[in-house]
Order: structure tokens, then C-alpha cells, then sequence
């Protein structure tokens, strides 16, 4: 990474080498006068520029870096989504959605999956399909294509077992279910602990696109 900076910097002074030339110039015969010109030309502009970035990271996009195949094949090792941050404020999370939110067994950590079902519903894993309050998801057709997995081992997963989410929470389920370590393990995810819908990968660039 500071590889990649130290090109982009290069490449600054590169650019504006003349108008850096000129400013050293006047920087040394009226230094004080030179200072506060400098200032409202190049210090101002990047402050602005650094608190609504800060702004927009934290309230509204945020990226974020895929780490593991949890999710494949919607999202790839390595994959760079934007999370969208702010749309949740205005509308209630919908089935099918990629989810980003804090870990429940550690908030440190961010974790990507699909939202599966919410507070009061029953869900069930019954031979590869998803039930809810009885019936089996049809739609979005992103879950009902897709064979999720029992595990016995963990105790939301279990075959069988109909799960009840408590109220004000998630079940979430990684799309590479054989894979994932997600509500079948570890329970449910607190509303307050959501974070964003994931909804564009930005890079690799042969990857660009709204997440399915």
C-alpha cells in the first residue's frame, strides 16, 4: 500500500512541479504573507475534503474487504464492496439482502451474509431449502435457488430443529453454506448491531457490480 501511495504522491509533483516551484519562490521572500496564501489555497480545500470523506465513510459508504469464501460465489476472496450505510435509517432491511454487521461473539470483527429471517418467524433448513413459519422461501429466488446445509454439530443447525428468532434480530446464512461459519453456529444478529447493505463490488475490476 505505501508503494502505491508513494506513486500517487510522485505523480502529484510531477504534475504540479512548476506551481510547487513558484510557491517555494514566494515562500522565501515573504514567507508569513506566503503561509496564510498557501494555506487558503491548498490546506483549506484538503480539511473540507478530508471531514466529508470522513463524513461519508462513517454515515453513509463505507468499503470494505472480502476475507474469506463464506459467500461465494456472490462474493470472492479479496473482493472490495461499498456498504450502504445509510438506507436502513429509512427502510427495514429486506429477505434476500447482503448484510454487513458486527460479529455478536466478537463486535470487532464485520461480518457479510445473507439475511435469512427476522424476529417472530420460525426457520428451518429441511432438505437443502429455507422454511419460514412453515413454508418453504420461494422467493427472493437468490435463497430459494441455493442448497443450504444441516449441522448437526451446531445447535441452529441442526436437522429438524425449527428455529425461533427472537424480536429485534436476524438469522443470516453465508451463501457458500457448507463453508460458513453463521446463525446455525453462533444465533442471531441484534438489529443495533447492523451496520450496511452490501451493494457494489468495486474491485477487482473484472468483478465490478451491484451485488445479486
Amino acid at each position: 500500500m505505501w508503494i502505491v501511495g508513494s506513486f500517487i504522491v510522485l505523480a502529484v509533483v510531477m504534475i504540479f512541479r512548476k506551481r510547487l516551484y513558484t510557491e517555494w519562490l514566494a515562500l522565501r521572500t515573504d514567507p508569513k504573507q506566503r503561509l496564510k496564501r498557501m494555506w487558503k489555497d491548498w490546506g483549506e480545500p484538503f480539511l473540507i475534503a478530508a471531514v466529508i470523506a470522513v463524513f461519508v465513510r462513517t454515515f453513509l459508504v463505507g468499503p470494505y474487504k472480502i476475507p474469506t469464501g463464506s459467500m461465494r460465489d456472490t462474493l470472492l476472496e479479496g473482493d472490495r464492496i461499498f456498504v450502504d450505510k445509510i438506507s436502513y435509517r429509512f427502510h427495514p432491511p429486506q429477505r434476500g439482502d447482503v448484510i454487513v454487521f458486527k460479529y455478536p461473539e466478537n463486535p470487532k470483527l464485520d461480518f457479510v451474509k445473507r439475511l435469512i429471517a427476522f424476529g417472530g418467524e420460525e426457520v428451518e433448513i429441511r432438505d437443502g431449502a429455507i422454511w419460514v413459519d412453515g413454508k418453504p422461501i420461494t422467493e427472493p429466488e437468490v435463497i430459494a435457488r441455493r442448497y443450504y446445509y444441516n449441522r448437526n454439530d451446531w445447535h441452529y443447525g441442526q436437522e429438524g430443529a425449527i428455529i425461533k428468532v427472537p424480536p429485534g434480530t436476524f438469522f443470516v446464512l453465508g451463501d457458500n453454506s457448507a463453508h460458513s461459519n453463521d446463525s446455525r453456529n453462533w444465533g442471531f444478529v441484534p438489529r443495533s448491531d447492523l451496520i450496511g447493505r452490501a451493494f457494489l463490488i468495486f474491485w477487482p475490476l473484472d468483478r465490478l457490480g451491484f451485488v445479486d
